[in-house]
């Protein structure tokens, strides 16, 4: 047995018992616990949070525009866990997996609501006048100085992740396998040329960021779902079935089939909800830390705001990522994993360019999830030492990037989600002990609205 072997051997039991029964629960529960405090408002609400996408007032302090601010968190958040982290929820769990990611989006919308919600309330503003915020101020300011280690342990966890896990390694080592598969492109000149092009924006902070965020994740997102939807569309007579055999998985298991060894039910639950997690990020803390850049003076406001980046990402993106593999059948192929998954399923129908399609949807994916948490990490930092040593921070950020394309795909998914679940659970913690002040924040905001719905009324009437 080889050190990659022994390495990979203690990685996975280490993975086990962080994204064991304790903290799936924890997640959903949460979701779960919110959901009914906050009256179903991820359902009820979700036509207001999709008008406040383009229509936000935009007003109060905050370094960018609310829009900027979800894009800043798509960037993020729609990456390779919703290319590669779907395909290998499928590929390991079973059709079934996908139940389980809706599932916990469904509740994640609340949990992703109200860490919107606490962003704002507690932000504040660094020494270079930037604002700051996230799980780190709203555990400390909200639930007291005596949670400041709960704190400063999810801004360690959060520097872990945005270095050596969805930050740097799995994103650009996709981008590199991609290249390469395609393309023939050596991984180490891909990921080279990727951290150049990286330095290149973070080092302009926030607002470069943003403006790159801003374009680039509306443009990929049509994209990438309109590709899709070919996909699906022309193998419209699996679709049925692809359904069948997702409700039926998530609550019997999967049989062996092809290239597949079969799957159980807690193999369905635990990749499901674990690649639902590392795709939209809810519950995770990190969007949280964009929102409160965001210019907004009601904290609920731009809570649903940020609710529909994970009706975005995993409800839409995730679903049709999910569904082009199964209808297609390459879920039980065997030998392949990860992006050539769903490279597969778009060279079935698009056999000339659903490669090179689904390599560039992928690699702009993995480039602004590259720029969102660099700047998360960033925030973190400046939250435990303040802004001497940011820039130190981008370069070795940059550092990490470069050495993407050298590393083996197993040990990065393993690490990255390791660290996730470490960053998860003081954020949780935090939403849990301050759920009084978001349902508090909810009611003065929908007062809000009625109050100005009335006077708009008025208004009309005295027009008329």
């Amino acid at each position: 047995m080889d050190f990659f072997e022994v390495l990979l051997g203690v990685l996975n039991k280490v993975n086990d018992f962080v994204w064991g029964p304790p903290l799936l629960i924890l997640l959903v529960g949460t979701g779960l616990m919110l959901t009914i405090r906050l009256r179903l408002l991820q359902v009820i609400k979700l036509p207001k949070a999709i008008k406040l996408i383009f229509k936000a007032e935009n007003k109060g302090e905050g370094d960018i525009n609310s829009f900027a601010a979800l894009c800043t968190a798509l960037a993020a958040t729609v990456g390779t866990g919703n290319i590669v982290g779907v395909a290998t929820a499928i590929t390991s769990g079973g059709p079934g997996a996908l139940f389980w990611m809706w599932l916990a989006a469904f509740f994640g919308m609340a949990t992703k609501y109200a860490e919107g919600v606490l962003a704002i309330k507690y932000r504040g503003v660094d020494s270079n006048g930037q604002v700051s915020g996230g799980p780190m101020y709203y555990i400390e300011k909200g639930l007291g100085k005596k949670f400041k280690p709960l704190a400063i342990f999810f801004a360690v966890s959060g520097i872990l992740v945005a270095l050596l896990g969805i930050g740097t390694f799995a994103q650009v080592n996709s981008i590199a396998s991609s290249i390469d598969t395609v393309l023939g492109v050596d991984p180490r000149l891909t990921s080279l040329i990727v951290a150049v092009l990286v330095g290149i924006i973070v080092f302009g902070g926030i607002q470069s960021i943003s403006k790159v965020a801003e374009k680039v994740v509306p443009f990929m997102a049509i994209v990438y779902i309109a590709i899709s939807l070919i996909i699906i569309g022309c193998n419209y007579q699996a679709i049925i079935p692809a359904f069948v055999s997702v409700f039926k998985g998530a609550f019997t298991g999967t049989a062996a089939v092809g290239g597949f060894l079969g799957a159980t039910v807690a193999q369905a639950i635990q990749k499901g909800i674990a690649r639902g997690v590392f795709s939209n990020e809810s519950g995770l803390g990190s969007a949280p830390i964009a929102a409160a850049a965001a210019k907004t003076e009601w904290p609920a406001e731009q809570g649903l705001i940020s609710m529909t980046g994970t009706f975005i990402d995993t409800i839409i993106i995730c679903t049709l990522t999910g569904l082009t593999i199964l209808v297609t059948g390459t879920w039980n192929l065997e030998g392949i994993s990860g992006a050539t998954v769903t490279q597969m399923s778009f060279s079935k129908v698009l056999p000339n360019v659903g490669p090179y399609l689904i390599m560039i949807c992928l690699c702009l994916f993995a480039f602004t999830t590259i720029l969102g948490w660099c700047y998360y990490g960033e925030r973190c930092l400046e939250y435990l030492a303040g802004v001497k040593g940011i820039k130190l921070y981008r370069g070795i950020f940059v550092a990490l990037i470069a050495m993407g394309g050298f590393l083996k795909l197993e040990v990065i998914w393993i690490l990255a989600d390791i660290v996730n679940g470490l960053m998860a659970f003081p954020n949780l913690i935090g939403l849990i002990g301050l759920s009084g002040v978001v349902a508090t924040e909810t009611k003065l905001y929908m007062d809000h609205l009625k109050e100005k719905e009335t006077l708009e009324k008025e208004a009309l009437k005295k027009v008329a």
